[in-house]
């Protein structure tokens, strides 16, 4: 469920010009469906899916596009800090067998800011690459579309490679390894059971802060047309050594999305 990955098709408005100028505005429409655990620890994954207005803006300091929306400003060289985003599907308690009963999780979006570092760089023109070191750290907030309420931080360090022009030209490679951890707000969120939610199987449980697991995830954008674009992507997540695998609700230390 985290990320919202999941398998993007019909990525309008991501073209691969010539020479790479890319315009600073686009404007389209994105549409994906992958197949994502219920939250992390879940014994149970479902097939989502979601289709959006897509936004390009490629501006020097205010910026969408491929890589999220965000907010730059440059604190030296291969040194930038940033304004990201992220967001995550919501779940039914209905359709998890360990959440029935529950209040249902809703949609989740996250946005803070994030140090980004360029640790090393091949400006080949045939095949750029690099590797960036990423420091998130995000307030979490859900809704069921008719209310907000603040669900507390996250930190997500993460390295990623990252290539262009693999195999066709404009593609775009990205292959990270990454760990989360989240105050007990965040744990609560997803790991705690309150006392009315008890039952045989199920114990009242009071979620802590801590490491929530670690992650490799990949993906790969491959363009169709001049505006028409192929993601697919994947991701394992292991949350052994949790500090909320005692919960109840915690039921599988792999998850696995596509």
């Amino acid at each position: 469920m985290k990320r919202v990955l999941a398998l993007l098709f019909l990525l309008f408005a991501a073209p691969a010009l010539a020479q790479d100028q890319r315009p600073l505005f686009e404007i389209g429409l994105a549409g994906g469906a992958g197949y994502t655990p219920d939250y992390p620890a879940a014994a149970q994954s479902h097939v989502r899916g979601i289709v959006s207005p897509w936004l390009i803006y490629r501006g020097r300091i205010l910026r969408a596009d491929e890589q999220g929306a965000r907010a730059r400003t440059l604190l030296g060289d291969g040194i930038e800090l940033a304004i990201s985003a992220s967001g995550s599907f919501p779940t039914a308690s209905r359709d998890n067998r360990a959440r029935a009963g529950m209040p249902d999780l809703d949609w989740i979006g996250e946005i803070g800011p994030t140090l980004i570092w360029t640790v090393w760089r091949d400006l080949d023109a045939a095949a750029p690459r690099r590797v960036v070191l990423e420091t998130p750290l995000r307030a979490a907030f859900s809704t069921d579309l008719t209310s907000i309420s603040y669900r507390g931080l996250t930190f997500e360090p993460d390295i990623a490679f990252q290539q262009r022009h693999l195999l066709v030209r404009g593609s775009r490679l990205r292959v990270s390894l990454g760990a989360v951890f989240a105050n007990d707000r965040y744990m609560e969120y997803f790991y705690g059971v309150a006392p009315e939610f008890a039952r045989a199987g199920r114990p009242a449980y009071a979620a802590r802060a801590g490491y929530l697991g670690t992650r490799v995830q990949m993906s790969f954008r491959v363009p169709i047309t001049e505006t028409v674009s192929l993601v697919a992507g994947g991701r394992v997540f292991n949350h052994s050594g949790a500090s909320n695998r005692d919960s109840p609700l915690f039921r599988r230390a792999w998850n696995y999305s596509v």
